[in-house]
């Protein structure tokens, strides 16, 4: 609604899952797509891959609750133009389009500072988490927010081996022996 507002932006199309953002995508021709990592029944990240494959010239911003320390950077390797949280405002997310659509890449001051500051070595050491693929954070999260194996796999329309697969590679690269162990670092992580 705020977008339909500016005189020199238009919505073309809105989607609330991966396949259908992609199928819209593809076909409407958008100069920018707007996404959310917290996609229902699906995740962002894949989104913004599958987008750079299929669509040439699209440029993409991140506007999301999401929080910037944790999935900034993922979102930008993955293929995304910028990268803004939904705290920031409606306000910064059509600057950001603006800055977007003039050819630049656009960050939150505050991501810019940081991610300047840890180029430069002047920011702690990355988390445990960098460790994880794309995969295995969405499914830390998951466990974070309650849920077991057989709801993830639902969730995320895999396996429930896949799944446990995953959570076998988590407990290791974080260095976690029992389950018990990972729901509890999930759980803490999730809500800080």
């Amino acid at each position: 609604m705020l977008l339909s507002l500016e005189k020199d932006l238009c919505v073309v199309g809105e989607a609330d899952n991966t396949s259908l953002a992609l199928e819209k995508m593809i076909q409407l021709k958008p100069d920018i797509a707007i996404i959310d990592l917290g996609l229902r029944q699906s995740n962002g990240l894949d989104l913004i891959k599958q987008a750079r494959e299929h669509i040439t010239g699209l440029k993409i911003l991140v506007f999301t609750m999401k929080s910037e320390q944790m999935y900034a950077e993922r979102a930008l390797r993955a293929g995304a133009n910028g990268y803004i949280t939904k705290e920031e405002g409606a306000d910064k997310a059509i600057e950001a389009l603006r800055v977007l659509i003039q050819g630049k890449p656009y960050l939150g001051s505050k991501l810019a500072e940081a991610m300047m500051n840890r180029l430069a070595g002047g920011d702690q050491p990355g988390e445990a988490t960098d460790l994880l693929s794309d995969r295995e954070l969405e499914i830390l999260e998951l466990i974070g927010s309650g849920l077991g194996t057989r709801q993830i796999a639902e969730r995320m329309h895999i396996s429930v081996k896949t799944v446990e697969s995953h959570r076998e590679h988590i407990k290791t690269k974080l260095l976690l022996k029992k389950a018990s162990e990972l729901v509890n670092y999930a759980y803490n992580w999730v809500n800080r």
